[in-house]
């Protein structure tokens, strides 16, 4: 069968669920990963009332959704980042608190374990489970990093300084890591700039600095890589074990005018001058094609997730039509060599 296409509900957060439900529907979706900001996953809700995610699960099923995820991006950034005000604007209030950048690291890591329990609790729930998932339960997100603004090695940055900031990201995340252990439920790191692992080189690093931890792995998004100029096909063989969910995003680079680069320029997204831009499934630079080959040869099952965004497009508009290019781009692996019928004794 081919694989599941539901839409990252992030960016629709202005709409409450019961909004947007019935239009991912509409737009072709076959469930939804849903983001714990707006009003689609509330962790504390989860946790601390039995119905809550019966109900979650009722209001997917009206609209002939399911769901494979959740995603906790915004909380998880906060576990290790250099704090400061813009995140204020991002965090729960219980998150962010008196604003003390300690306080506000603990708290979001004590976050990102219950999420990790509500995650558990919500799938548990799921009609039909049998006791059973039928697909890993996992927590999509964001590590944040204490070592980002070091990017740029002036001044002049040591390996010693860089080992720092893996042995605070694994000092962090290594509790929240054991706390999804014991639940059983994965972590998929999005791959992306302002993250421990933003490329091939820091991911295997950041798998390092874990010790190996079965319960890191990615939310592969090649959005975040082609632009860079890493290799986005070779991630996912060289993570093979360790894709634990999909995004479907595309991206263009090599459309400014010259004026700005790969840093961005300090612009804001649309700007004609940049040198990339995130572009609705299809529409971009992206290589979808060798994804899917890829996703097949490591045998990866799970739902492929659309994060759209494109600022020039009507937001309708594009998820619909990236919903319509998913399933179009998407084929099951063969189970069978084509020319081993050309052997007499399997004719």
């Amino acid at each position: 069968m081919k694989r599941p296409v539901t839409l990252f509900t992030g960016q629709w957060a202005d709409l409450s669920l019961a909004e947007l439900a019935p239009l991912a529907a509409k737009m072709g979706y076959d469930g939804l990963e849903l983001a714990c900001w707006g009003d689609h996953f509330d962790v504390d809700e989860a946790l601390g009332n039995d119905k809550y995610c019966e109900e979650r699960w009722q209001l997917l099923g009206e609209h002939g959704l399911t769901c494979y995820s959740i995603s906790n991006h915004l909380v998880g950034q906060a576990v290790c980042d250099n704090i400061d005000g813009r995140h204020e604007a991002i965090l729960p209030t219980s998150v962010w608190g008196d604003g003390d950048p300690e306080g506000v690291r603990a708290r979001a890591a004590e976050t990102m374990i219950a999420t990790g329990k509500a995650c558990r609790k919500f799938f548990d729930a799921k009609p039909g489970r049998k006791g059973k998932d039928d697909f890993p339960a996992v927590v999509n997100g964001f590590t944040g990093s204490s070592i980002w603004h070091a990017l740029y090695a002036f001044p002049p940055t040591s390996q010693d300084y860089l080992e720092e900031g893996f042995k605070d990201f694994a000092r962090r995340w290594t509790p929240i890591l054991n706390a999804f252990d014991k639940v059983n439920v994965n972590f998929a790191l999005e791959a992306h700039p302002t993250e421990i692992a933003f490329d091939i080189a820091s991911a295997h690093r950041a798998v390092e600095a874990v010790k190996g931890h079965k319960r890191f792995g990615f939310n592969y998004d090649p959005s975040h890589l082609g632009y860079q100029g890493v290799d986005y096909v070779r991630f996912i063989r060289e993570f093979a074990g360790r894709i634990y969910h999909v995004h479907m995003k595309d991206a263009w680079w090599g459309h400014g005018d010259g004026d700005v680069g790969v840093f961005g320029g300090h612009t804001d997204f649309g700007d004609p001058r940049r040198y990339w831009d995130f572009r609705s499934v299809g529409r971009g630079d992206i290589n979808f094609e060798e994804i899917i080959v890829a996703l097949n040869d490591i045998g990866y099952s799970g739902p492929l997730s659309v994060e759209w965004e494109d600022i020039r497009m009507d937001r309708v508009h594009g998820a619909t039509e990236a919903a319509d290019h998913v399933r179009g781009i998407d084929f099951p692996r063969s189970d069978i060599a084509f020319d081993a019928a050309f052997d007499k004794d399997s004719q």
